[in-house]
Protein backbone atom coordinates (compact mmCIF):
# COMPACT_ATOMS: atom_id res chain seq x y z
CA UNK A 1 0.00 0.00 0.00
CA UNK A 2 2.93 2.30 0.58
CA UNK A 3 4.29 1.80 -2.88
CA UNK A 4 0.79 2.37 -4.22
CA UNK A 5 -0.15 6.09 -2.56
CA UNK A 6 3.31 7.07 -1.89
CA UNK A 7 3.82 10.49 0.36
CA UNK A 8 4.26 12.60 -3.28
CA UNK A 9 0.81 10.96 -4.46
CA UNK A 10 -1.31 12.03 -1.16
CA UNK A 11 0.55 15.17 -0.90
CA UNK A 12 0.09 16.33 -4.30
CA UNK A 13 -3.56 15.56 -3.82
CA UNK A 14 -4.17 17.26 -1.05
CA UNK A 15 -2.66 20.11 -2.63
CA UNK A 16 -4.92 20.06 -5.60
CA UNK A 17 -8.14 19.18 -3.40
CA UNK A 18 -7.53 22.51 -1.50
CA UNK A 19 -7.40 24.46 -4.33
CA UNK A 20 -10.29 22.60 -5.99
CA UNK A 21 -12.40 23.37 -2.72
CA UNK A 22 -12.87 27.03 -3.61
CA UNK A 23 -14.78 26.19 -6.53
CA UNK A 24 -16.64 23.70 -4.37
CA UNK A 25 -17.03 27.06 -2.12
CA UNK A 26 -18.16 29.21 -4.59
CA UNK A 27 -20.84 26.10 -5.35
CA UNK A 28 -21.93 26.09 -1.77
CA UNK A 29 -22.70 30.04 -1.96
CA UNK A 30 -24.47 29.64 -5.10
CA UNK A 31 -26.19 26.76 -5.24
CA UNK A 32 -26.70 25.82 -1.64
CA UNK A 33 -27.39 29.03 0.15
CA UNK A 34 -28.93 31.02 -2.87
CA UNK A 35 -30.67 28.19 -4.55
CA UNK A 36 -28.75 29.11 -8.19
CA UNK A 37 -27.79 26.86 -10.36
CA UNK A 38 -24.63 28.94 -11.86
CA UNK A 39 -22.84 27.55 -15.17
CA UNK A 40 -20.58 30.14 -16.07
CA UNK A 41 -17.83 28.08 -13.32
CA UNK A 42 -15.90 26.74 -16.53
CA UNK A 43 -15.52 30.17 -18.27
CA UNK A 44 -15.23 32.25 -14.77
CA UNK A 45 -12.39 29.18 -13.69
CA UNK A 46 -10.39 29.75 -16.90
CA UNK A 47 -11.04 33.78 -16.28
CA UNK A 48 -8.98 33.61 -13.10
CA UNK A 49 -6.57 31.45 -14.24
CA UNK A 50 -5.97 33.28 -17.64
CA UNK A 51 -6.35 36.98 -15.67
CA UNK A 52 -3.66 35.44 -12.46
CA UNK A 53 -1.29 33.83 -15.18
CA UNK A 54 -0.75 37.01 -17.17
CA UNK A 55 -0.10 38.83 -14.26
CA UNK A 56 1.97 36.95 -12.40
CA UNK A 57 4.50 36.91 -15.94
CA UNK A 58 4.45 40.75 -15.64
CA UNK A 59 6.22 39.98 -12.21
CA UNK A 60 3.06 40.75 -10.19
CA UNK A 61 2.12 37.33 -8.45
CA UNK A 62 0.42 38.36 -5.27
CA UNK A 63 -1.74 41.14 -7.63
CA UNK A 64 -2.15 38.69 -9.67
CA UNK A 65 -4.46 37.07 -7.21
CA UNK A 66 -6.58 40.30 -6.14
CA UNK A 67 -6.79 40.80 -10.09
CA UNK A 68 -7.95 37.47 -10.76
CA UNK A 69 -10.95 37.41 -7.46
CA UNK A 70 -11.75 41.13 -9.39
CA UNK A 71 -12.24 39.04 -12.53
CA UNK A 72 -14.51 36.56 -11.18
CA UNK A 73 -16.31 39.35 -9.54
CA UNK A 74 -17.37 40.54 -13.09
CA UNK A 75 -18.38 37.51 -14.28
CA UNK A 76 -20.63 37.07 -11.24
CA UNK A 77 -22.33 40.04 -11.61
CA UNK A 78 -23.29 39.67 -15.06
CA UNK A 79 -24.18 36.53 -14.12
CA UNK A 80 -26.35 38.23 -11.86
CA UNK A 81 -27.56 40.95 -14.22
CA UNK A 82 -28.56 38.61 -16.53
CA UNK A 83 -31.10 36.95 -14.00
CA UNK A 84 -32.20 40.10 -11.95
CA UNK A 85 -32.56 42.87 -14.73
CA UNK A 86 -33.44 41.25 -17.99
CA UNK A 87 -35.22 38.20 -16.47
CA UNK A 88 -33.00 35.40 -17.62
CA UNK A 89 -33.13 32.20 -16.25
CA UNK A 90 -30.36 31.16 -14.39
CA UNK A 91 -29.29 28.05 -15.86
CA UNK A 92 -29.52 30.06 -19.09
CA UNK A 93 -27.46 33.15 -17.59
CA UNK A 94 -24.66 30.79 -16.81
CA UNK A 95 -24.34 29.25 -20.06
CA UNK A 96 -24.72 32.48 -21.78
CA UNK A 97 -21.59 34.07 -19.96
CA UNK A 98 -19.96 30.80 -19.66
CA UNK A 99 -19.73 31.00 -23.95
CA UNK A 100 -18.67 34.67 -23.96
CA UNK A 101 -16.34 33.83 -21.43
CA UNK A 102 -14.25 31.92 -23.59
CA UNK A 103 -14.02 34.62 -26.17
CA UNK A 104 -12.88 36.65 -23.16
CA UNK A 105 -10.12 34.39 -21.79
CA UNK A 106 -8.51 34.12 -25.18
CA UNK A 107 -8.23 37.65 -25.62
CA UNK A 108 -6.52 37.78 -22.07
CA UNK A 109 -4.22 35.17 -22.88
CA UNK A 110 -3.19 37.14 -26.15
CA UNK A 111 -5.50 35.42 -28.35
CA UNK A 112 -2.83 32.03 -27.25
CA UNK A 113 -4.89 28.70 -26.38
CA UNK A 114 -1.89 28.27 -24.21
CA UNK A 115 0.30 30.50 -21.77
CA UNK A 116 3.40 29.42 -19.85
CA UNK A 117 4.44 30.95 -16.09
CA UNK A 118 7.49 28.64 -15.94
CA UNK A 119 10.50 30.67 -15.24
CA UNK A 120 8.53 33.36 -13.35
CA UNK A 121 8.14 33.59 -9.41
CA UNK A 122 4.96 32.47 -8.15
CA UNK A 123 3.53 32.59 -4.49
CA UNK A 124 4.40 29.14 -4.25
CA UNK A 125 8.08 29.65 -5.11
CA UNK A 126 8.20 32.57 -2.91
CA UNK A 127 7.00 31.15 -0.21
CA UNK A 128 8.84 27.68 -1.00
CA UNK A 129 12.37 30.15 -0.62
CA UNK A 130 11.69 31.39 3.08
CA UNK A 131 13.30 27.97 3.61
CA UNK A 132 15.82 25.49 2.49
CA UNK A 133 14.80 22.71 4.49
CA UNK A 134 13.99 19.53 2.55
CA UNK A 135 10.72 19.12 4.74
CA UNK A 136 9.61 22.74 3.77
CA UNK A 137 10.35 22.12 0.50
CA UNK A 138 7.96 19.30 -0.27
CA UNK A 139 5.38 20.69 2.46
CA UNK A 140 5.57 24.29 1.88
CA UNK A 141 2.63 24.42 -0.55
CA UNK A 142 0.36 22.50 1.04
CA UNK A 143 1.14 24.62 4.43
CA UNK A 144 0.13 27.74 2.50
CA UNK A 145 -2.69 26.50 0.68
CA UNK A 146 -4.00 25.26 4.16
CA UNK A 147 -3.31 28.89 5.50
CA UNK A 148 -5.49 30.10 2.75
CA UNK A 149 -8.02 28.03 2.77
CA UNK A 150 -8.72 28.01 6.40
CA UNK A 151 -8.82 31.95 6.23
CA UNK A 152 -11.23 31.92 3.36
CA UNK A 153 -13.43 29.31 5.23
CA UNK A 154 -13.52 31.71 8.32
CA UNK A 155 -14.00 34.55 6.25
CA UNK A 156 -17.19 33.10 4.41
CA UNK A 157 -18.86 31.65 7.95
CA UNK A 158 -18.28 35.38 9.28
CA UNK A 159 -19.51 36.95 6.21
CA UNK A 160 -22.49 34.42 5.89
CA UNK A 161 -23.42 35.54 10.11
CA UNK A 162 -23.68 39.15 9.09
CA UNK A 163 -26.98 40.92 8.13
CA UNK A 164 -26.11 40.85 4.46
CA UNK A 165 -24.72 37.01 4.85
CA UNK A 166 -28.28 36.19 6.33
CA UNK A 167 -30.38 38.32 3.77
CA UNK A 168 -28.62 35.90 1.27
CA UNK A 169 -29.04 33.10 2.96
CA UNK A 170 -32.99 34.13 3.74
CA UNK A 171 -33.09 34.87 -0.48
CA UNK A 172 -32.37 31.22 -1.15
CA UNK A 173 -34.48 30.11 1.21
CA UNK A 174 -37.71 32.09 0.30
CA UNK A 175 -37.08 35.52 -1.99
CA UNK A 176 -41.23 36.42 -1.43
CA UNK A 177 -40.18 36.54 2.37
CA UNK A 178 -37.32 38.67 1.74
CA UNK A 179 -39.00 41.23 -0.28
CA UNK A 180 -41.34 41.28 1.92
CA UNK A 181 -39.01 42.53 4.87
CA UNK A 182 -37.98 45.41 2.15
CA UNK A 183 -35.00 43.79 1.06
CA UNK A 184 -34.34 43.72 -2.52
CA UNK A 185 -33.42 40.19 -3.44
CA UNK A 186 -31.88 41.15 -6.59
CA UNK A 187 -29.26 43.36 -4.35
CA UNK A 188 -28.32 40.08 -2.72
CA UNK A 189 -28.16 37.51 -5.44
CA UNK A 190 -26.05 39.93 -7.00
CA UNK A 191 -23.82 40.34 -4.01
CA UNK A 192 -24.08 36.40 -3.72
CA UNK A 193 -22.62 35.33 -7.41
CA UNK A 194 -19.99 37.71 -7.04
CA UNK A 195 -18.49 36.28 -4.04
CA UNK A 196 -19.21 32.92 -5.57
CA UNK A 197 -17.44 33.97 -8.38
CA UNK A 198 -14.75 35.40 -6.98
CA UNK A 199 -13.85 32.33 -5.03
CA UNK A 200 -13.76 30.44 -8.36
CA UNK A 201 -11.56 33.21 -9.93
CA UNK A 202 -9.11 32.56 -7.30
CA UNK A 203 -8.97 28.99 -7.73
CA UNK A 204 -8.35 29.45 -10.91
CA UNK A 205 -5.28 32.09 -10.35
CA UNK A 206 -4.38 29.22 -8.00
CA UNK A 207 -4.40 26.44 -10.26
CA UNK A 208 -2.46 28.23 -12.84
CA UNK A 209 0.62 29.07 -10.71
CA UNK A 210 0.48 26.03 -9.09
CA UNK A 211 1.19 24.35 -12.31
CA UNK A 212 3.05 27.16 -13.99
CA UNK A 213 0.52 26.64 -16.94
CA UNK A 214 -2.86 28.41 -18.30
CA UNK A 215 -4.90 26.05 -20.78
CA UNK A 216 -7.98 27.53 -22.39
CA UNK A 217 -9.36 24.45 -21.96
CA UNK A 218 -8.57 24.07 -18.19
CA UNK A 219 -12.06 24.96 -16.84
CA UNK A 220 -13.88 22.73 -18.86
CA UNK A 221 -15.85 20.04 -16.62
CA UNK A 222 -15.31 21.99 -13.24
CA UNK A 223 -18.76 22.13 -12.94
CA UNK A 224 -18.61 18.62 -12.14
CA UNK A 225 -15.92 18.05 -10.15
CA UNK A 226 -17.16 20.98 -7.94
CA UNK A 227 -20.74 19.67 -7.87
CA UNK A 228 -18.79 15.97 -7.14
CA UNK A 229 -17.39 17.53 -3.92
CA UNK A 230 -19.96 19.32 -3.01
CA UNK A 231 -22.15 16.58 -2.66
CA UNK A 232 -19.41 14.25 -1.26
CA UNK A 233 -19.34 17.02 1.53
CA UNK A 234 -23.07 17.17 2.65
CA UNK A 235 -23.31 13.78 2.66
CA UNK A 236 -20.68 13.03 5.39
CA UNK A 237 -20.84 16.45 7.20
CA UNK A 238 -24.85 16.91 6.40
CA UNK A 239 -26.29 20.17 7.30
CA UNK A 240 -25.72 20.85 10.65
CA UNK A 241 -23.65 24.13 11.59
CA UNK A 242 -22.53 26.57 8.93
CA UNK A 243 -18.91 26.05 9.99
CA UNK A 244 -19.39 22.15 9.81
CA UNK A 245 -21.10 22.71 6.05
CA UNK A 246 -18.39 25.09 5.43
CA UNK A 247 -15.57 22.60 6.00
CA UNK A 248 -17.08 19.61 4.73
CA UNK A 249 -16.79 21.28 1.50
CA UNK A 250 -13.03 21.14 1.95
CA UNK A 251 -13.56 18.00 3.04
CA UNK A 252 -15.50 16.44 0.36
CA UNK A 253 -12.58 17.81 -2.36
CA UNK A 254 -10.24 16.39 -1.09
CA UNK A 255 -11.54 13.21 -1.13
CA UNK A 256 -13.07 13.41 -4.56
CA UNK A 257 -8.81 14.08 -5.57
CA UNK A 258 -7.90 10.38 -3.79
CA UNK A 259 -10.91 8.66 -5.68
CA UNK A 260 -9.09 10.92 -8.76
CA UNK A 261 -5.44 9.37 -7.48
CA UNK A 262 -6.42 5.97 -6.60
CA UNK A 263 -8.10 5.94 -10.78
CA UNK A 264 -4.60 7.28 -11.77
CA UNK A 265 -2.53 4.35 -9.68
CA UNK A 266 -5.43 2.24 -11.13
CA UNK A 267 -4.34 3.22 -15.01
CA UNK A 268 -7.92 4.79 -15.67
CA UNK A 269 -7.40 6.43 -18.73
CA UNK A 270 -7.86 10.35 -18.30
CA UNK A 271 -10.49 9.86 -21.79
CA UNK A 272 -12.55 7.84 -18.76
CA UNK A 273 -12.17 10.63 -15.91
CA UNK A 274 -15.47 12.51 -16.85
CA UNK A 275 -17.44 9.18 -16.32
CA UNK A 276 -15.23 8.22 -13.24
CA UNK A 277 -16.95 11.72 -11.75
CA UNK A 278 -20.41 11.30 -12.96
CA UNK A 279 -20.18 7.96 -11.03
CA UNK A 280 -18.77 9.73 -7.72
CA UNK A 281 -21.79 12.17 -8.10
CA UNK A 282 -24.61 9.53 -8.56
CA UNK A 283 -23.20 7.65 -5.38
CA UNK A 284 -22.67 10.74 -3.49
CA UNK A 285 -26.46 11.91 -4.55
CA UNK A 286 -28.14 8.29 -4.00
CA UNK A 287 -26.17 7.53 -0.79
CA UNK A 288 -28.58 9.20 1.90
CA UNK A 289 -31.38 7.58 -0.17
CA UNK A 290 -29.94 3.92 -0.48
CA UNK A 291 -29.28 4.19 3.20
CA UNK A 292 -33.18 4.48 3.76
CA UNK A 293 -34.03 2.00 2.09
CA UNK A 294 -31.65 -0.34 3.10
CA UNK A 295 -32.89 0.66 6.61
CA UNK A 296 -36.78 -0.33 5.84
CA UNK A 297 -36.13 -3.20 4.31
CA UNK A 298 -34.36 -4.28 7.63
CA UNK A 299 -37.45 -3.30 9.48
CA UNK A 300 -39.88 -4.29 7.22
CA UNK A 301 -37.77 -8.35 7.35
CA UNK A 302 -37.93 -7.81 11.34
CA UNK A 303 -41.62 -7.24 11.27
CA UNK A 304 -42.35 -10.38 8.86
CA UNK A 305 -40.34 -12.48 11.08
CA UNK A 306 -42.32 -10.98 14.27
CA UNK A 307 -45.21 -11.86 12.35
CA UNK A 308 -44.51 -15.45 11.45
CA UNK A 309 -43.38 -15.89 14.70
CA UNK A 310 -46.80 -14.75 15.85
CA UNK A 311 -48.79 -17.05 13.45
CA UNK A 312 -46.63 -19.91 14.43
CA UNK A 313 -47.51 -19.22 18.23
CA UNK A 314 -50.91 -18.83 17.62
CA UNK A 315 -51.32 -22.34 15.36
CA UNK A 316 -49.27 -24.06 17.84
CA UNK A 317 -51.95 -22.52 21.07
Amino acid sequence: MTGFLTAGIVRTALEVGLIYSLVALSLFISYSILNICDLSTDGCYTLGCAVGAMITIAGHPFLAIIAAMIAGVCSGYVTALLQTRFGVESILAGIIVNTGLYTINLAVMGFSSNVSIFGTDTIFSLFKGLNDSSFWKDWCSLILLSVIILAVCLAIKWFLNTTLGLSIRATGDSPAMVRASSINPAFTITVGLCCSNALTGLAGCLIGQYNKTCDINLGTGMVTIALASLVIGETLCGRGKMIVRILGMVLGSCLYRFIISLALRLNVPTEAFKLVSAVIVAIAIAAPRAKQLIAFKHKQAIAMRERKAMKGGSADA
